[in-house]
């Protein structure tokens, strides 16, 4: 593949990776007393204060990220979203699905990288 099915592609990288941060703010969004519940639960300290923040990164970075704008700064941010929500939520050696999600994040902090370094491509608003 070269050229502009390249851009094609990068830009369905764009929308597949940004979609989970998408869905998973709205979903804080539309359920702001159960997901503060939930962060006590995962004994952060104050739960209102990274509710917002969780919106912020999920649907502002997310959106951010699909659309190109800004990237490269989108990417690391997400990144270290990734690695920050893997160790806080997921990382429990003795559960295996748990640790399933830890990778996943890993992962996914791997391909924001991939971004920061190489940029969204031309299908972007940074190239516009």
């Amino acid at each position: 593949m070269k050229g502009e099915s390249m851009d094609w592609v990068g830009l369905l990288g764009r929308v597949l990776m940004s979609a989970i941060f998408i869905w998973a703010g709205i979903g804080k969004a539309m359920a702001p007393a159960a997901t503060m519940a939930y962060f006590a639960k995962d004994g952060l300290p104050v739960p209102g204060a990274a509710y917002a923040v969780a919106l912020v990164v999920e649907i502002g970075g997310g959106i951010l990220f699909l659309v190109g704008w800004r990237v490269r700064t989108a990417a690391l941010v997400l990144a270290a979203w990734c690695i920050a929500t893997a160790f806080v939520a997921h990382y429990h050696p003795g559960n295996r699905e748990q640790m399933i999600n830890f990778m996943k994040n890993v992962c996914m902090a791997g391909g924001f990288l991939q971004v920061l370094a190489f940029g969204a491509g031309r299908l972007s608003l940074d190239r516009r």
